[in-house]
């Protein structure tokens, strides 16, 4: 067991184990963002440092079908942190917060060497909860966008190059028109965030299913973290409605594999402990 599924372990309930809690018809979730963890300095304005951490907090109110309504934020900031760098940090989740009708409700600051961000998202059901759990034989697995280019981007930036500001690594793409729109026809979901191959290891496993590849997919792909694509699953019967939402909203699907009896064998390490 890795450090992170025994922490988890220690709150085991019905609650918990996906991208958010579901109690009655609210989502409630919860993502950090740490200097140094998820981001350096150095490679992130303030701005983009605050509005990512708000963006990837959405990506898990969106997988779980839910639209944010309240946040609560909690701010850990270095005391050499001047009043217009805190507004610039301060600006950037109000912006992000309006662009997705979220009101900021409370939170907490507290003084540290590095920057720290904590959300708390309260999100209403879009209809039903889609969960992590619920996979079934002979299911279609897909992702929307083009994986790969988050993994470049971070390395570009290992290697001292700046990236666009539209970059996904800077400012990840949520593909929440769609998910709400098609969410009728989705049995699973879970957003990408520690690589296409972790993370469908992670709903494989719970599911106990295995998986038959319908495409070759690059080392890069795989790998790939930070992304927030969007992993889901689908019957048959409803993949031309899924093909024709993806049309309608300019998205790419990607159809990549059919789920099989077995067990999915994950090789690669542990993204957080």
């Amino acid at each position: 067991m890795d450090k992170e599924a025994f922490i988890i372990s220690a709150f085991n309930n019905n609650f918990n184990g996906d991208d958010g809690a579901i109690i009655n018809d609210w989502c409630f979730s919860k993502d950090l963002f740490f200097e140094d963890v998820h981001f350096k300095r150095k490679w992130l304005s303030l701005e983009q440092i605050a509005t990512k951490a708000m963006l990837v907090n959405i990506s898990d109110a969106i997988v779980m079908n839910a639209r944010p309504k309240f946040a609560l934020i909690g701010l850990s900031l270095p005391k050499n942190l001047s009043l217009d760098e805190i507004k610039s940090l301060q600006n950037a989740l109000l912006k992000t917060a309006k662009e997705f009708k979220i009101q900021i409700i409370g939170g907490d600051t507290i003084s540290s060497d590095k920057i720290a961000i904590s959300i708390t998202l309260l999100s209403k059901l879009n209809g039903r909860a889609i969960f992590r759990k619920g996979l079934k034989k002979d299911m279609f697995l897909a992702f929307t966008g083009k994986l790969g280019d988050s993994l470049k981007g971070l390395k570009s930036l290992q290697n001292g190059f700046k990236l666009h500001k539209n970059h996904r690594f800077v400012r990840p793409i949520l593909r929440a028109n769609f998910f709400y729109e098609a969410s009728k026809e989705i049995c699973v979901a879970m957003d990408i965030s520690d690589g296409l191959n972790k993370d469908l290891a992670r709903m494989l496993n719970l599911n106990k299913l295995n998986i038959k590849w319908l495409k070759k997919m690059s080392k890069n792909e795989l790998i790939s973290g930070e992304e927030y694509e969007i992993l889901f699953a689908f019957s048959g019967k409803n993949k031309k409605r899924i093909q024709n939402l993806a049309k309608k909203h300019r998205i790419k699907i990607n159809i990549f594999a059919k789920t099989i009896r077995g067990r999915y064998k994950f090789y690669g390490r542990e993204h957080h402990f």
